[in-house]
C-alpha cells in the first residue's frame, strides 16, 4: 500500500506577491523575488521524497488508479488545487465561470469555485466580495467604460481564521496585507475585470476579459462574509469544518501529541501542516512534514493520524463526491440536526445569499 506522499510545492511569481511564503512559510525560492503563490497539491505537483519521488500526481493517477484516488476517475485531472497566497498588493478584481460555461465556451471540463482560509491579515485588511447593491450587465459595462466600477465594489474586513466561500460567478479580489490558503477546483479560468492600472512584466497592462466576465457575473447585491464554521468531535479528533462545497470539504483539525484519526471515506486526502511540524501516519508509515508543508494521503490507506509535539492544527481537504457523507459524520458525532442544516445552508445559497459574519 502506498503511504502518505510528501508533495513538492510550486512557487509562482506575481507582480502583487511578496516574500512571506519564502521567509515565513518555508517555501523554496528567492526572498527578494515577488512570490505570489505556492501551489501545494495539484495534478502536476511531484512527490518530494520516498519511492515515488519525482512522480507527479498525474503519473501516479495513471499507475495506481483507485489505490490513489478511490472513487474518483483516475483518467481525469486531480479535481482540486490547494495553494498559499501572499498578497502584498491587491489582486485583480475578477470572476470565475461555472462548470457549464467552462464546458460550453472554454471547452474545459470545469469552471472554478474556490474558498479562502485567512492565515494573516494586517490591521484594516480587506477583500472585495461582490457588489454593494444590485446592478446589471449594462451598468457593469458602462461603469467599466467610464472608470466608476469601484463605486459598486463591496469591501469586507478580514481577520486570521476567517473562511470565505466564493462560488463561481462571485466578484472578488484579495486585498493587500493578507496571506491565505486557497482551495479551488483545478482550473485556470480567471476573467479579470480591473487590475488597478498595473503594468505587467512585459511592460503592458495585463489582459482583461470584460465580456466573458459579463456573461458569468452574479449581479445581485452580496451579503456574504466570513462563514460560521462548525466544530465537532469525531474518532477522538476535534475537527472544525470550514467549507462544505459539493467539490471539496475543508476542515481544520486540532493536533497535539495524542494522534488525531481522520477516516478517508473512500477518497484521497490533502493534508497541510500549519504552524508546527506534523507527523502523518498512514499505510503503516509515518511521514514528517515541516510547518506549512503538504502531503497527499492515498484513498487505499483508509485512514490517517495527525500529531504534533505542541498544540497546533492542520488543514484536511477532501474532494467531495457524496453529498451525504459529511451530514452522516456530523450526525454520528452527535451534532444537532438544526446546527448541521444551518451550516450547510451557507453553501446552498447563491453568491448573493451566503451568510455574513
Amino acid at each position: 500500500m502506498t503511504p502518505a506522499l510528501p508533495i513538492r510545492p510550486r512557487e509562482v511569481p506575481a507582480i502583487w506577491g511578496g516574500d512571506a511564503l519564502v521567509t515565513r512559510y518555508g517555501k523554496p525560492g528567492d526572498p527578494a523575488a515577488a512570490i505570489g503563490e505556492s501551489w501545494e497539491c495539484w495534478d502536476a505537483n511531484a512527490v518530494a521524497a520516498g519511492e515515488d519521488a519525482g512522480q507527479t500526481i498525474a503519473q501516479l493517477r495513471a499507475s495506481l488508479g483507485a489505490e490513489l484516488v478511490g472513487t474518483l476517475d483516475p483518467a481525469r485531472t486531480f479535481p482540486i488545487l490547494t495553494k498559499f497566497i501572499d498578497a502584498r498588493q491587491s489582486l485583480s478584481v475578477q470572476v470565475h465561470p461555472g462548470d457549464a460555461y467552462a464546458r460550453r465556451v472554454e471547452h474545459q471540463p470545469n469552471g472554478k469555485t474556490e474558498c479562502w482560509y485567512v492565515l494573516e491579515a494586517e490591521p484594516g485588511a480587506q477583500i472585495v466580495l461582490g457588489w454593494n447593491r444590485d446592478t446589471s450587465r449594462d451598468e457593469y459595462l458602462a461603469r467599466v467604460a467610464d472608470g466608476t466600477l469601484g463605486d459598486l465594489l463591496r469591501h469586507v474586513d478580514v481577520r486570521p481564521g476567517d473562511a470565505f466561500y466564493l462560488p463561481a460567478g462571485t466578484l472578488h479580489a484579495i486585498g493587500p496585507g493578507i496571506v491565505l490558503y486557497e482551495t479551488q477546483q483545478a482550473s485556470d479560468l480567471t476573467y479579470r475585470i480591473f487590475d488597478w492600472n498595473r503594468i505587467g512584466a512585459d511592460g503592458k497592462p495585463r489582459e482583461l476579459h470584460l465580456e466573458k466576465a459579463a456573461d458569468v457575473l452574479d449581479y445581485r447585491a452580496c451579503t456574504a462574509g466570513a462563514l460560521a464554521p462548525l466544530t465537532y468531535d469525531f474518532d477522538g479528533a476535534r475537527r472544525t469544518v470550514l467549507i462544505a462545497d459539493p467539490r471539496f470539504v475543508v476542515e481544520r483539525v486540532a493536533t497535539g501529541p495524542a494522534p488525531a484519526t481522520i477516516g478517508l471515506e473512500g477518497m484521497p486526502l490533502v493534508v497541510t501542516a500549519l504552524d508546527a511540524a506534523l507527523t502523518v501516519a498512514a499505510g503503516g508509515v509515518e511521514l514528517a512534514l515541516a510547518p506549512y508543508a503538504t502531503a497527499l494521503v492515498p484513498a487505499a490507506c483508509g485512514s490517517c493520524t495527525l500529531a504534533t509535539h505542541v498544540p497546533s492544527a492542520a488543514l484536511a481537504i477532501a474532494p467531495s463526491h457524496d453529498a451525504e457523507s459529511l451530514p452522516r459524520r456530523l450526525a454520528r458525532a452527535g451534532v444537532a440536526g438544526g446546527a448541521v442544516e444551518a451550516f450547510l445552508a451557507q453553501f446552498a445559497a447563491t453568491p448573493s445569499g451566503n451568510s455574513g459574519r
